[in-house]
């Protein structure tokens, strides 16, 4: 290669190095910046498209931890309520068969229907006060569904009470006044008590099984987000290494740019 003045090919070449080491340099930084392998869809595309599916299934997870904490509190706010509802019967059972006491005239059994009576306004007040994000749970109509994974349709876990804890529903023999409505109380009371402890236990189910639920989903949002940070985050150790390796070789490119910058200086001697 003949060697001019006019043209310094070899500051060229030197400077077009200099700028892919540069541009090298800068992206291995920009790695270490934000933490992720991937910067640029450029960097690794088949991998971005699966750790960003992999992120939204991540996010989507977690929100079905949020549903299912809130599907247990549901159903744990709903027990709560049967089991004063469960006391409640158990003392009206007691008061029935005090009533049916063949010592017992019907004023006494007046005195015993009076709180008799105030127990029954009790459930009907349990059935209106018991209320999850202002929706009655014990007026028989409550069902709803909580999504519990990454598929809205199919991973979902319905919740029905359908239990109606008012008294005309409940215990449909309201008084113990008499020998006879005394009975028939106790009769109805002890059908009540099945029923509340029926729908007891069907809470009980779902509440464990929403217990199990929160742990998969806790299980699977680890594997899931540890599977993701292999494919998008940086190793730093390995990325810092090369890093210094393109800053060596930037410098190198730079020292050797300032050289091929003084060839013509060097030729121009030859003319003097």
């Amino acid at each position: 290669m003949a060697l001019s003045i006019a043209t310094n090919t070899s500051a060229a070449t030197a400077h077009r190095y200099l700028k892919t080491n540069d541009m090298e340099a800068s992206r291995s930084l920009a790695k270490l910046s934000s933490g992720s392998r991937i910067v640029r869809a450029s960097d690794d595309a088949a991998s971005l498209a699966v750790g960003t599916k992999l992120k939204a299934d991540v996010a989507v997870l977690k929100q079905a931890q949020v549903n299912a904490s809130q599907g247990q509190s549901v159903l744990q706010v709903a027990d709560g309520a049967l089991q004063q509802v469960s006391d409640i019967l158990i003392r009206m059972k007691a008061l029935s068969t005090q009533a049916v006491s063949g010592s017992l005239s019907d004023t006494e059994r007046g005195y015993l229907d009076g709180e008799f009576t105030q127990l029954e306004a009790q459930l009907d007040d349990i059935a209106t006060q018991t209320k999850f994000n202002g929706s009655p749970l014990l007026d028989g109509t409550y069902t709803t569904s909580f999504a519990v994974g990454t598929n809205a349709t199919n991973d979902v876990i319905t919740v029905g009470i359908g239990l109606d804890v008012t008294a005309a529903t409940l215990v449909t023999a309201n008084s113990v006044d008499t020998l006879a409505n005394a009975q028939a109380a106790a009769t109805d009371i002890d059908t009540a008590i099945d029923s509340v402890l029926s729908t007891r236990s069907t809470l009980g189910a779902q509440m464990s099984r929403f217990d199990f639920v929160s742990a998969n989903l806790a299980t699977s949002v680890e594997n899931i987000d540890a599977a993701r940070s292999t494919l998008m985050d940086v190793d730093v150790a390995a990325e810092m290494a090369n890093y210094s390796s393109k800053q060596v070789v930037m410098q190198a490119s730079v020292a050797m740019l300032a050289q091929a910058n003084q060839m013509p200086q060097a030729l121009l001697r030859l003319l003097s």
